[in-house]
């Protein structure tokens, strides 16, 4: 994913000239070639992530379309006030790109951990937030945030699902239960359910909920499978299902801090994220 948001970022800066890049160290070796050919554009502010998400705002303010990328805590985490005043205060908008996920980068740290990146945007409200679970859905998320001036965050991740997928569309024949998966998590859902009578749901787009999608979709039973914090989605399901008796499971990152930082399949099966966690969950929440 993030191979292919270079090559496209760097496609849009040849074809735009609204299109800026603000970056903080990271990935600047790949974006080489762009910084070269557009100097007065492709901006490296260093180890400055505050810094980077202050002159996304006035890039914005000056009519550009800022796209700005790091990885997801330094990005979200770090730069939470500058997003809530450089961008949302100022009613300006800018394409964030984040990789690292929630534990993707594991091995270096909690601080390079972000599961709660999502419930972050959701305290500031007005975001759309693109979670692809496939490399080739990203050029198109991209390309469509780059051509608006709306406040974007897409979180790509090393995790993917085998194949590209369109957003809220249910996968397989299941008549059952609701699971909605999101981006990534659509492959150990499918796995974990394979012989569920269940009606398996992808999306990846989250923010702003398919309300209407889900509720038509959903029975008296909904499960979201989310790659981020648990339960970041209940309100909104709930809000979804406002008026319907139904029961919910939310499944997801846990809470708890994770010491031992293994790398990302340890990460899964700690936080039940695997098929076999999963499946686990699902079934006893069904025999309920």
């Amino acid at each position: 994913m993030r191979d292919v948001f270079v090559a496209t970022t760097t496609a849009l800066l040849e074809e735009d000239p609204r299109t800026a890049l603000v970056l903080a160290d990271i990935s600047a070796d790949a974006f080489a070639p762009a910084l070269r050919r557009h100097p007065d554009r492709v901006l490296n502010v260093g180890i400055r992530e505050q810094l980077m998400a202050g002159v996304g705002g006035g890039l914005a303010l000056t009519g550009m379309r800022p796209i700005l990328h790091s990885y997801a805590p330094f990005l979200v985490d770090r730069s939470y006030e500058q997003l809530k005043l450089d961008l949302g205060h100022q009613d300006v908008g800018a394409v964030l790109v984040s990789i690292g996920a929630s534990y993707d980068a594991s091995t270096g740290g909690r601080t390079h951990q972000s599961p709660g990146d999502v419930a972050l945007f959701d305290t500031l409200g007005g975001w759309t937030v693109h979670v692809p679970g496939h490399r080739d859905e990203v050029p198109a998320l991209l390309r469509a945030a780059a051509g608006h001036d709306g406040r974007v965050y897409i979180r790509l991740s090393t995790r993917e699902n085998r194949e590209p997928h369109p957003t809220m569309r249910p996968i397989g024949s299941g008549r059952g239960p609701l699971v909605l998966a999101v981006g990534p998590m659509l492959d150990p859902v499918l796995a974990a359910t394979r012989d569920l009578d269940v009606t398996v749901v992808y999306t990846n787009t989250p923010r702003p909920l398919d309300a209407e999608g889900l509720r038509a979709l959903a029975g008296d039973a909904v499960i979201v499978v989310e790659p981020y914090l648990a339960s970041t989605s209940a309100a909104l399901v709930a809000e979804a299902m406002s008026g319907r008796s139904y029961r919910s499971l939310h499944l997801g990152v846990g809470r708890g801090e994770l010491r031992r930082y293994g790398d990302p399949a340890d990460h899964e099966r700690a936080h039940g994220l695997d098929p076999a966690g999963l499946r686990e969950s699902i079934t006893r929440f069904l025999k309920v």
